[in-house]
């Protein structure tokens, strides 16, 4: 059956500490075990909300499938070079292998939409019979899903929102309620500045529904709560940190009194330390620095006074991607938009919480 292209929402649930990773440029890609009792902070948390929208097998198309006997396809966008983008596939090959999923394939689109469709059409013909996409960006994944749709292979989309129909164009949408991120975000910085002083926006990667949510977010709150906060440069670091690096050079440079830094993920904000240093002054006390994600490395100099602030977004995806598709393919409707709640880290709870981050 081909179906042209075209929410219930439910919330799941100094210097010296910094020279080494800012200067040098690490990566702690390495995750210990989380500690007795941080196994809790570490899972995606959802509440459900009244009224939304639900999706079902009867009203996607398609049969019942024992997901444990089923050929799935996980569709990752990004170079797995980063924190979040290696939590969150390996959270789905843990959880994979956990429910003894028959065969997992799994792909990586190195930040190219062209071969992101390519991977997902490639999927279809090796067999998958359930689909897992984490999109590169929200247009563009039309040719993919309608080769998925054809067959009625059900669609999970996560961590970054498709401008399509759910339920449609694809079951559901997981992940983080991204406006809010950068609200909390914003209340951060207020709070750390006392609501004065000059801030730059690093921002994601542009054509990204994140970027905008994030932007938009943190943006209103400021004008909103913070009348003495002026917002003076707004400037891509495509969620890279040499990138962030490099634009926070060029920031600082040419606004030479800015007082803090938003940076719309960890490693444009781990980049930005980096450029405070070698310009002399001190993260965290000359230019203060606030970001989201909750990684190791950003949550660490945040322990150590390097840093300001941090909102998670959760990317360990994989317990609830699977449970959300196993009661689909059992006939159960799930919520068309699930968004999970995520939590926090401040200099009060980092040097207790860093073994809940990744």
């Amino acid at each position: 059956m081909t179906r042209s292209l075209r929410t219930r929402s439910v919330r799941i649930g100094v210097v010296a500490a910094v020279v080494g990773l800012a200067l040098a440029g690490c990566t702690n890609t390495g995750q210990e075990p989380a500690a007795t009792g941080e196994a809790e902070d570490n899972e995606q948390q959802v509440q459900e909300s009244e009224g939304g929208a639900t999706c079902s097998l009867a009203d996607y198309g398609g049969e019942e499938i024992d997901l444990a006997d089923a050929v799935v396809g996980f569709s990752q966008s990004e170079k797995e070079d980063n924190p979040f983008r290696i939590a969150e596939t390996q959270s789905i090959r843990d959880e994979a292998e956990a429910i003894g999923v028959k065969q997992l394939i799994t792909t990586n689109a190195g930040s190219t939409l062209s071969k992101q469709i390519s991977d997902i059409q490639d999927m279809i013909s090796q067999g998958a019979q359930v689909l897992i996409v984490a999109p590169l960006n929200s247009d563009g994944l039309e040719p993919a899903l309608q080769a998925a749709r054809d067959q009625d292979i059900p669609v999970l989309t996560i961590d970054r929102k498709l401008n399509a129909e759910p339920c449609v164009d694809y079951v559901s949408f997981l992940g983080s309620d991204f406006v809010e991120q950068g609200r909390r975000a914003a209340d951060q910085l207020i709070a750390g500045t006392g609501g004065e002083g000059q801030v730059a926006i690093l921002l994601g990667a542009s054509g990204n529904g994140v970027t905008v949510d994030r932007t938009q977010g943190f943006v209103d709150q400021i004008e909103a709560e913070a009348p003495g906060i002026e917002i003076v440069a707004q400037q891509t670091g495509n969620f890279t940190r040499s990138e962030g690096q490099s634009t926070t050079e060029q920031l600082l440079g040419s606004n030479p009194d800015i007082t803090a830094i938003y940076a719309e993920n960890d490693e444009m904000g781990l980049g930005a330390q980096a450029a405070i240093v070698a310009a002399g002054k001190v993260p965290g006390q000359d230019v203060q620095i606030y970001s989201i994600d909750g990684t190791r490395n950003a949550v660490e100099q945040l322990a150590a006074g390097a840093y300001n602030g941090v909102i998670e977004s959760n990317p360990r995806f994989g317990p609830l991607a699977f449970e959300t598709l196993q009661s689909f393919l059992s006939g159960e409707p799930v919520g068309q938009e699930i968004v999970i709640e995520d939590s926090e880290y401040d200099p009060d709870n980092a040097a207790d919480r860093v073994g809940s981050a990744y």
